[in-house]
């Protein structure tokens, strides 16, 4: 079937499918020109309301053209007076645009994308809020942008939030970002189904490319989709003081409606399991944990690196002292509870009731810097070496080992592969030599070595149960009450 549509019908609906969006944009230029905030919030002119329904008619036929031939729409929109915010999930493609050209609602987009030639215009008509990846107040500015449009009484077009961030491959449904909620003003849930017998939707972190996801789908006859709107969701007093509450009971209520189970992991953690560095996170790493209880702790991802540096300089006064409960508290200012007895549990290797800092430390700057290997391994260098600024085998297991979050590794293999002259230790410029000249140093001298082992020491390459990451698909919703792994036990 591939075969002959590849050779009859795809290239025929991929030439109609293009020729609407090119048809589309002297539409969107035209009605885009001339427009300021003022004039955005007003009523829609008539001649804007008759482009409107122009640009709808034709965005709906490259749908159609695209095998969409029809859309089934259950429950009703509710009007922007009623709900400011439509919270859309799961996403999974970007065929997840369908209902966004529907309704023409804004959405929150890169500042990049109104540069795209023809896209960039039709987006910049749905009147979007950009964010801007080159300036470091960019995620406060977007909030305050979307609270003031949810607070503006009905002035401004709704708002289309995917608020899990990224895509998922519709098994569960992720942490739900707070964005949406923090303005704490109705939201409609939209839930979204792909009903189809063959999957060739979903686009997620593993699998097929964005293009080959384009060539099969319009290789099928007919693509099925399903858009539910749910009934306003009206925040307690409660949830509007706390959005992440807020987040987590719609997240529950749309989970429901599509029969999935819900899962505590985010696009954060989906970056962490799947980072392009040198070491690639095997599937029983406790690191996802860890980062769950560092969010959970209060510490933020926009001063994450600031933390880092100032619990290594601690660590680097403290040596090689081990430190209780109570010292671990007093080290991260922050006072004993359940998440940092969770945290210090996971270092309480021995459970002895002592811990070494600078695992915590390494750990923290893997979850801060995934993709950048060699500087986790720098920083933990600093921690580990002696006087002579030189680290041992044993030390190097230790570092790995945290860095990955397992419970066992063999770096025999690659100690002795780095100390070329057989002296029992190496330093950071040793090892920073070998890395530049063997950039894939793990996968030929650690990974290759665990292959099969007990130890569970798969990497993250491996196929997934849920296209966002190994192990992340919960089994039941009784999974959060599993006991808490510990790293070396």
């Amino acid at each position: 079937q591939i075969a002959f549509m590849t050779l009859t019908l795809f290239p025929i609906r991929l030439f109609f499918a293009a020729f609407m969006m090119l048809l589309a944009w002297p539409f969107a230029f035209i009605a885009s020109m001339g427009s300021d905030e003022q004039e955005l919030e007003k009523p829609l002119s008539w001649w804007r309301k008759i482009v409107d329904i122009l640009l709808k008619a034709i965005m709906r036929m490259m749908w159609l053209a695209g095998g969409f031939h029809w859309i089934n729409v259950k429950g009703r929109r509710a009007l922007p007076a009623e709900a400011a915010i439509l919270t859309v999930a799961p996403h999974s493609s970007y065929f997840d645009a369908i209902p966004v050209t529907m309704t023409f609602a804004s959405i929150v987009m890169k500042a990049e994308s109104k540069d795209i030639p023809v896209w960039g215009t039709l987006i910049k008509y749905i009147r979007p809020v950009f964010v801007s990846r080159s300036d470091q107040d960019s995620r406060r500015k977007t909030v305050e942008e979307i609270k003031r449009r949810a607070q503006s009484d009905g002035k401004w077009p709704q708002i289309m939030i995917f608020p899990e961030g990224t895509c998922t491959n519709r098994s569960c449904l992720i942490t739900f970002k707070p964005g949406a909620f923090i303005p704490g003003v109705p939201v409609q849930p939209v839930v979204l189904r792909y009903p189809n017998k063959l999957d060739t939707i979903t686009w997620t972190w593993q699998g097929p490319g964005a293009f080959e996801i384009l060539w099969l789908t319009l290789c099928q006859f007919h693509n099925s989709v399903e858009i539910e709107f749910l009934p306003v969701y009206i925040p307690s007093e409660e949830e509007r003081k706390n959005p992440v509450l807020y987040a987590n009971n719609v997240r529950r209520v749309m989970a429901e409606a599509l029969g999935v189970s819900v899962t505590d992991y985010t696009f954060e953690d989906c970056q962490l399991a799947l980072a392009e560095g040198q070491l690639r996170l095997p599937s029983d790493t406790c690191l996802l944990e860890f980062a769950k209880l560092v969010r959970s702790l209060g510490l933020k991802p926009e001063t994450l690196e600031d933390d880092l540096d100032k619990y290594a300089a601690s660590a680097m006064k403290m040596k090689k002292e081990k430190v209780d409960l109570k010292e671990f508290s007093a080290y991260l200012e922050f006072p004993v509870s359940q998440i940092l007895e969770s945290m210090f549990a996971l270092f309480d290797e021995n459970e002895d009731g002592v811990i070494d800092i600078r695992e915590f430390v390494i750990a923290l700057s893997v979850v801060c810097k995934p993709s950048k290997t060699l500087e986790t391994i720098q920083l933990a260098f600093q921690l580990y070496q002696s006087e002579s600024g030189t680290i041992t085998e044993e030390d190097l297991a230790h570092i790995l080992k945290t860095a990955m979050g397992v419970s066992q590794i063999d770096v025999t293999h690659l100690f002795r592969a780095v100390d070329e002259e057989e002296k029992g230790k190496i330093t950071y410029d040793d090892f920073y030599t070998f890395a530049e000249l063997h950039p894939h140093f793990a996968e030929d001298y650690l990974y290759a070595d665990q292959m099969g082992a007990e130890s569970g020491l798969e990497t993250s390459s491996l196929s997934a149960p849920n296209g966002i990451c190994t192990d992340f698909s919960p089994d039941s919703a009784g999974d959060r009450r599993k006991p808490l792994q510990k790293k070396l036990n």
